[in-house]
């Protein structure tokens, strides 16, 4: 964990009524968005500053967000954002640390519209996660193809994020349907040789995050 504060970013939330001026600014260790539109918000601080920031989503208010390099843009998670709060133990520290993590409506209906948001890009769990959200009948095997498709029509584009490397594939089930029917019929696809159902491989979710951690590790 050394020098893991150089891989976080920080959010700035400011507020000024008639009789009180509000300024949070908490640690971000995961963030997924594109332009203003945050789709995924992962914070943690003190019990106070991440109950007015929660507030703050729900009010769908705009955030500063500093990325690692420096940069900065300004950011919302809109309407309709859910918010999950949870406690943090570190060793050596009295009180826990609080964690929130907002989710954008988008994010939360992932792969509706013909939009999917991933953390990170590997084909066989794009693969996995397009055939689950758009309920295509489809096989493992057929992933590579599917995908080399996809990237050639530039329907994989890259977002902006903090301890991830997120992507939004643009897809449609009915493109995707129409992907797989061309290769069926040019037999670059093939039907699997036995009948029985179609074993997909597994993730655990430590084994999904294990490169994520390693980014800000």
């Amino acid at each position: 964990m050394e020098n893991a504060h150089l891989r976080l970013g920080l959010l700035e939330y400011v507020r000024f009524t008639e009789r009180v001026s509000t300024r949070i600014r908490l640690r971000v260790d995961r963030y997924m968005g594109e332009d203003r539109q945050a789709h995924l918000l992962s914070v943690f601080g003190n019990d106070s500053d991440v109950g007015a920031l929660t507030a703050a989503v729900h009010e769908k208010a705009t955030f500063t967000l500093t990325f690692p390099n420096g940069s900065t843009k300004e950011v919302t998670l809109g309407e309709h954002a859910s918010c999950y709060k949870g406690t943090v133990a570190l060793p050596g520290r009295k009180h826990p640390v609080r964690h929130l993590l907002a989710v954008s409506q988008e994010l939360h209906t992932n792969g509706t519209g013909g939009r999917t948001l991933l953390l990170r890009y590997r084909r066989e769990e794009a693969w996995a996660t397009l055939v689950s959200f758009l309920g295509l009948p489809a096989d493992p095997a057929w992933g590579d193809h599917v995908l080399e498709v996809l990237e050639q029509k530039k329907r994989i584009e890259v977002i902006d994020g903090i301890g991830c490397e997120p992507i939004l594939i643009l897809a449609t089930t009915e493109e995707v349907l129409e992907w797989i029917g061309d290769g069926l019929r040019s037999q670059a696809l093939a039907f699997p040789c036995t009948s029985g159902p179609v074993c997909w491989p597994r993730f655990s979710f430590p084994e999904l995050l294990r490169p994520l951690i390693a980014t800000t590790a």
